[in-house]
């Protein structure tokens, strides 16, 4: 797309920023990769998602498990399992009757995974 015609309402001249608006816009990630960001974002904003979104970073685990270690019900579990899956920021496989999850392989989930941790401040479990 090109932004050199781009008409902004109000002008503005100020001499001490780097760039311009005008020239930000040809670095701006595509629409639908904002929307991916975006919808992952949204599912860590909760609480237990977080939880075990960090948790399945670090292990590979199936819903029972993963219902003691966050304390919670094994349907509640599966719910937000389910939504972390949608967007993407988890996998599971099957082992015979059993679903095993953890987080998916991509560089999205893995900066999230950072980012959780340089924000909470805490490190990867040895």
């Amino acid at each position: 797309m090109n932004h050199d015609h781009t008409h902004l309402p109000h002008e503005h001249h100020h001499d001490h920023e780097a760039c311009s608006c005008k020239e930000l816009l040809s670095s701006m990630p595509p629409t639908s990769t904002i929307q991916t960001v975006s919808d992952a974002m949204k599912q860590l904003g909760d609480p237990s998602r977080l939880r075990i979104f960090w948790l399945l970073c670090h292990c590979e685990e199936c819903v029972t498990n993963i219902a003691a270690l966050v304390e919670m019900t094994a349907p509640a579990v599966s719910h937000h399992l389910r939504l972390l899956k949608d967007s993407g920021l988890i996998v599971s496989r099957r082992e015979g009757k059993e679903m095993y999850y953890k987080a998916a392989d991509t560089d999205l989930a893995q900066k999230l995974h950072h980012t959780i941790e340089e924000v909470a401040q805490i490190s990867c479990p040895s």
